[in-house]
């Protein structure tokens, strides 16, 4: 009795994915990409999540393959979805570039630190606890737990002008650009969110962030435009001087 019950599941589950791969059913695989049946690696994935589209795939979190080139109504699902920010579109998370498993949070803290840098193991991939001093505070940190790495541009703001347009490895770049990225107060990381220097400050060493932005800003190519850049240049100006 128990084995024709597995063998009725079995045969419920194959009709299951038979009807929605005829219907365009689309697998988003553990790595987070979303491959639709014109993927050539579409019937290689085998664990997945199932979506019923790519656009809906796509805005989980998930990417295209490498190389992909969407075709129809996937193509206009795909260039709907690139007017929307996302975090995963500069990377799912920290990367660990050079794979020594530390990835780029932990590299800033290790060289961001004034002081020794206590690991959480032996195989020193965490860090637990150093010394910092808080670019936005002049505050001395020594728990990592108690620490935000910033993106002195945020993502968003990136993305916003001009990052969309970027290549998806161009954006995980910056994402991880140490130049990019400060080790300050998680509270005051959280309540900059995505604003840019005209509507975000620190409260200490304003000349040294506004420096720090505009420079990362010239490293990369950003449709700033010439309003908002007076506004820098006014702010540059009026805290450098």
């Amino acid at each position: 009795m128990l084995k024709n019950y597995f063998v009725v599941c079995l045969i419920a589950v194959s009709i299951f994915f038979d009807v929605h791969a005829a219907s365009g059913l689309v697998k988003k695989s553990k790595s987070g990409i979303c491959h639709s049946q014109e993927s050539s690696y579409y019937n290689r994935t085998k664990n997945f999540t199932a979506f019923d589209s790519l656009e809906s795939c796509i805005n989980s979190g998930g990417r295209l393959p490498k190389g992909f080139v969407a075709k129809g109504d996937v193509a206009a699902q795909s260039a709907s979805h690139l007017k929307h920010y996302t975090r995963s579109q500069f990377g799912s998370g920290w990367s660990d570039v050079d794979r020594d498993c530390q990835n780029s949070r932990m590299e800033v803290l290790v060289a961001q630190s004034v002081g020794p840098v206590h690991f959480k193991d032996s195989r020193e991939c965490s860090v637990r606890s150093g010394k910092w001093i808080s670019s936005f505070t002049g505050e001395t940190l020594y728990e990592a737990s108690s620490i935000d790495i910033d993106h002195v541009i945020p993502l968003k703001w990136a993305w916003d002008h001009g990052a969309s347009s970027w290549s998806y490895e161009q954006r995980v770049a910056f994402a991880n650009d140490p130049a990019n990225l400060l080790s300050v107060e998680a509270s005051l990381n959280r309540s900059k969110g995505a604003k840019g220097l005209d509507e975000w400050l620190p409260p200490k060493n304003q000349c040294q962030y506004i420096a720090r932005f505009i420079r990362v800003m010239k490293k990369y190519p950003l449709n700033v435009g010439s309003k908002k850049l007076d506004s820098i240049t006014s702010l540059k100006n009026s805290y450098c001087a």
